[in-house]
C-alpha cells in the first residue's frame, strides 16, 4: 500500500516538472537582466529644476505637511535676492520614507519627483539621508541624462 502511494507521488511529481518545462521562466537573472518598471513606479526622490538650472522648490513645506511619516522631510528656507523663498537645506530620510508619493502628488510647483531608482541598499544608515545636492544630482542623472543610461527605459 505504501509503495503504491510512493509511485503515485513520483508520477505526480514528474508530471509537474514535465508541465513546467515548456513554460517561460518566471525569474530573472538579476543584475544582468532587470524588470521593466511601471510608468508610475515610485523610487528614489529628486528635486526638479527649470531650464536655467534653478530649483522649482519654493520651500513652501507642503511636502512636509502631507507626509504620513513623521520628520521624513526637513526643509530650511531662505529668502533670495529676488524676494522669493528657496530651500537652503532640504533633506529626505529614506529610513523613514514609506514611498507613498504624497510629497510628489501634492507639491504645487511639481518640484519633487520620484525616479525609477530602486537600488537603495547601503552598508551605512547615514547614506540613506538624501540632502539637497543628492536630490539635485538624482534629477540630472535619471531625468536629464536618462538617454545615456539604458537601465531606466
Amino acid at each position: 500500500m505504501k509503495a503504491l502511494r510512493y509511485i503515485i507521488a513520483l508520477i505526480v511529481g514528474h508530471f509537474t516538472v514535465f508541465k513546467h518545462i515548456f513554460k517561460r521562466p518566471v525569474t530573472l537573472e538579476y543584475p544582468e537582466k532587470r524588470n521593466e518598471l511601471n510608468e508610475k513606479f515610485r523610487g528614489e526622490h529628486a528635486l526638479t529644476s527649470d531650464e536655467n538650472g534653478k530649483l522649482k522648490c519654493t520651500a513652501c513645506g507642503t511636502c512636509q505637511r502631507v507626509c504620513p511619516s513623521f520628520a521624513t522631510i526637513k526643509i530650511e528656507k531662505e529668502k533670495g535676492e529676488d524676494g522669493k523663498f528657496y530651500p537652503k537645506n532640504y533633506s529626505i530620510d529614506m529610513n523613514k520614507c514609506i514611498f507613498c508619493g504624497n510629497c510628489v502628488q501634492y507639491c504645487p510647483f511639481d518640484a519633487i519627483i520620484m525616479t525609477k531608482n530602486y537600488e537603495l541598499a547601503d552598508e551605512k544608515k547615514s547614506s540613506l539621508t538624501l540632502d539637497i545636492n543628492t536630490l539635485k544630482k538624482n534629477y540630472s542623472d535619471t531625468i536629464i541624462n536618462k538617454t545615456k543610461d539604458n537601465r531606466w527605459r
